[in-house]
């Protein structure tokens, strides 16, 4: 397809040819609102130039520096959550926003707790995806005291110190997971479930959630005890196949965290779908794909572009009005995915 020209973007945003030039070139002051409209064109159509016309329309407006940690780059979810921070900050209206995404080099405290000290000097607020570590609060604690924000995404961590945790109601996700199971199981009998380590807050309040439902709701399952499998494929899948192996009566498993492709695959090698449950987090192509061939029963998803929304507001009013008086806690409604419904 030929590259659009000025003329498709004058005719896209219903301005004249004139009009655009003044907008690229700042030849005369346009009306904000016709500014922005020949913005919305450009990005729709993909002009060449939207980056120069952002910065046309955008120069007036207060600049921000926003700074995300997340997890395990090579992940497909955390992929997508960069995308999403990523169209979040673009989205934005009232503010240049200037994004800084970073990976720890390990899951280990020292290694988080540098990139927070390296991304706190660099920006005006922080958002955080990590294991809840004494170090890690340590670290935010002694941002909160420059009066730089810090947000705890998808698992909290450094209750009472951070602003805000922006993610799912985790307990609710795990009681989800177990109602699942439960309702899907073809008989009672042994179920389990996978955590990326104790230290995620989230997958905990994943565990106490599915604990809780089978033993309120469900007691002739019997849940057996909790694996780490460090959220990676490799561990989940060895691990997989020795508890197929070792509870032929296993009916139900759930993985709390990442490396469900291990688990996936497993399932496949040993033929298990349709007869052990198996629910998962994020709708990826692997659990997609698993979702397809029946070998995942259901998968709980972050509704990733809210989020990113909500994250990037919070932020945006925790730089320009301040700290919240009382840290608090924003539960987006998680979606629900199985065979039917992709």
């Amino acid at each position: 397809m030929r590259r659009p020209t000025i003329s498709d973007l004058a005719r896209a945003s219903g301005v004249s040819v004139a009009t655009v030039d003044r907008v690229l070139n700042a030849r005369h002051r346009v009306r904000e609102e016709t500014a922005r409209r020949v913005y919305d064109a450009a990005q729709e159509i993909g002009y060449h130039a939207v980056g120069l016309i952002r910065q046309r329309v955008f120069e007036d407006l207060p600049q921000y520096r926003l700074a995300f940690l997340l997890q395990k780059p090579t992940q497909a979810f955390y992929q997508s959550f960069a995308r999403e921070i990523e169209a979040a900050a673009r989205a934005v209206t009232t503010a240049r926003l200037q994004i800084q995404i970073e990976y720890p080099s390990s899951a280990t405290p020292a290694a988080i707790v540098e990139k927070i000290k390296l991304l706190g000097a660099r920006n005006q607020a922080v958002a955080v995806v990590g294991p809840d570590y004494p170090a890690v609060t340590t670290a935010v604690e002694e941002l909160k005291d420059r009066g730089i924000p810090v947000f705890s995404l998808l698992s909290d961590l450094a209750t009472g110190v951070r602003d805000a945790y922006v993610g799912v109601n985790n307990r609710k996700v795990g009681r989800t997971a177990a109602w699942t199971t439960a309702r899907t199981a073809l008989k009672p009998g042994k179920v389990a479930c996978f955590v990326g380590s104790h230290r995620f807050h989230g997958h905990e309040l994943r565990e106490i959630g599915f604990r809780s439902y089978f033993r309120e709701n469900a007691p002739q399952f019997d849940v057996i005890d909790t694996l780490i499998n460090l959220e990676t494929a490799e561990i989940t899948h060895e691990a997989t196949l020795t508890l197929l192996q070792k509870h032929p009566d296993l009916v139900g498993l759930y993985v709390c965290g990442g490396g469900m492709e291990g688990a996936i695959t497993a399932f496949r090698e040993e033929g298990v779908g349709g007869r052990v449950v198996l629910v998962v987090n994020e709708l990826t192509p692997e659990s997609k794909a698993g979702l397809a061939d029946d070998i995942v029963t259901m998968v709980v998803a972050t509704p990733l572009p809210a989020l990113c929304n909500e994250l990037v507001s919070l932020m945006l009013g925790a730089i320009e009005r301040g700290e919240a008086v009382v840290p608090g806690q924003s539960f987006l409604p998680f979606d629900i995915y199985i065979s039917e419904n992709i």
